[in-house]
């Protein structure tokens, strides 16, 4: 009898330790959700506010509500589990 492996074989050592990684990835951007639930909103960079076309006067951030944050990814999908 030949020792040859057969065609269907793999080298499955790899796996456990990219499941570690990746919960591990997983468990760190969670804890970073509960420590900080907030990030800079996108259209006004967290200002909260913008000049108006003349200039003169600010006017509010439609996205954020003129607060210059909103809720992460993560942070939401929390929310929405415990609701």
């Amino acid at each position: 009898m030949t020792p040859y492996a057969a065609a269907t074989a793999t080298d499955a050592s790899a796996t456990p330790i990219l499941l570690a990684i990746g919960l591990l990835v997983l468990v760190g951007y969670g804890v970073s959700c509960w420590i900080w639930p907030f990030r800079a909103c996108t259209r006004c960079d967290g200002a909260g506010k913008f000049r108006s076309p003349s200039g003169r006067t600010w006017r509010y951030c439609r996205r954020c509500g003129g607060k210059g944050a909103q809720l992460r990814l993560g942070r939401r999908i929390w929310n929405g589990l415990k609701r």
